[in-house]
């Protein structure tokens, strides 16, 4: 890819980089959010937390709700990646395109990371670690891995694009939002691996509610996402007081 540069620059940060950071960056994304009004920790009440079903993990209600969703999503996609990037070497043995795939590691585990400290903050609840179910995929096939990288990415965008029909509060909107926009980096660069040029063809993304004639990304609910998530964790994901459109 051409661009490639452009969204994935030269000494990218690993994951070992992002953990030894992630503290600092969180509390200085904070403290910007903090400063621009974004963030009020008295906005959140305790009603928004998590609630605990016997049938599975409880994702809440309201903004709380939606965000805790999001945070299971990018669970689900870190484990992916980590397993990806520890396994797949026979899969990518291109060591290029595993140091994209290392740098994918480490927006998601800095994603992950700053929802779970960022709602701590807010006085959120967030919902337990969840266990990873990849035993469908096959890490030392590229075209099974990608394919399933696929899925995860696309969902993400159209997980963050919906989640912005459901959020009342501009903070949230703004955290969706911005998240999106480095998914659907992460999306055109694994579509562009499996077909080169494909990154922007909206058409093979109908399925998800893509508009290719107004060139509109999907956006698709949390009970679409989690029937097609679903089957990456070992807990079943109640979406159920969680807002709807």
């Amino acid at each position: 890819m051409n661009e490639q540069k452009q969204i994935f620059p030269e000494n990218a940060p690993t994951e070992k980089a992002v953990s030894a950071h992630s503290r600092r960056q969180f509390l200085g994304i904070a403290g910007v959010l903090a400063g621009a009004g974004l963030i009020g920790l008295s906005s959140c009440k305790k009603d928004d937390n998590k609630e605990s079903y016997d049938s599975g993990v409880g994702l809440g209600s309201g903004d709380a709700g939606v965000v805790n969703y999001l945070y299971a999503l990018k669970q689900i996609t870190t484990a992916f990646y980590r397993q990806v990037t520890a396994s797949s070497t026979s899969a990518f043995p291109d060591p290029k395109e595993m140091a994209r795939l290392q740098e994918i590691l480490a927006h998601e585990t800095a994603h992950s990371r700053f929802l779970q400290e960022w709602m701590t903050q807010l006085g959120i609840a967030p919902i337990q670690a969840l266990t990873a179910n990849f035993s469908t995929v096959n890490f030392s096939d590229r075209i099974n891995v990608l394919q399933v990288a696929q899925t995860l990415e696309d969902l993400s965008v159209a997980a963050c694009n919906g989640a912005g029909k459901l959020l009342k509060s501009a903070k949230y909107l703004l955290m969706a939002g911005k998240m999106g926009s480095v998914d659907a980096r992460h999306a055109a660069f694994v579509h562009d691996l499996q077909s080169n040029g494909s990154f922007a063809d909206l058409v093979a993304l109908a399925g998800l509610g893509a508009d290719d004639v107004n060139g509109l990304d999907g956006a698709l609910s949390p009970a679409q996402v989690i029937s097609q998530l679903g089957k990456y964790s070992r807990q079943r994901l109640d979406a159920s007081k969680l807002p709807t459109y």
